[in-house]
């Protein structure tokens, strides 16, 4: 089975989410979250960490990751991890290949004009409010 993870990153103060806007298809132009691919044999709490760290320079040092849920997707063969975590510092993000934004939280995620994955980015941010890894903020 394929693995894949996405994080969902908010800043120290959590009033935004890190997004990147992706380059290439699918989804092309559109917000998602940072990650990527769980290598053969790789565990997969490192993965998330080393995906966020090619991608965006952020480190284990500077946020702690939960795994808040998973997508099994059975017809393709494919899980989606989906990690979520609040830095704990002031950070410079590095781009690896999309460009990265700090979207307001307020943000309607559920807007599939906007965002890649058909309403799941919606769905995870309120799982990670459900889930307590960031205060209820309205």
């Amino acid at each position: 089975m394929k693995k894949l993870n996405v994080i969902l990153v908010y800043n120290k103060e959590e009033d935004k989410i890190l997004m990147c806007k992706r380059a290439k298809e699918p989804y092309k132009g559109k917000f998602n979250l940072v990650g990527g691919h769980v290598e053969q044999n790789e565990d997969e709490l490192c993965a998330a960490y080393r995906e966020l760290q090619e991608e965006t320079g952020i480190t284990n040092n500077d946020i702690k990751l939960t795994n808040i849920m998973n997508f099994q997707y059975k017809v393709s063969d494919m899980e989606l991890e989906v990690y979520a975590g609040r830095l704990n510092k002031d950070v410079n993000l590095v781009k690896e290949v999309n460009e990265l934004y700090w979207l307001d939280r307020k943000e309607n995620f559920f807007d599939m004009n906007k965002f890649a994955g058909e309403g799941n980015i919606g769905h995870m941010v309120k799982q990670a409010e459900i889930c307590g890894i960031v205060n209820n903020i309205e």
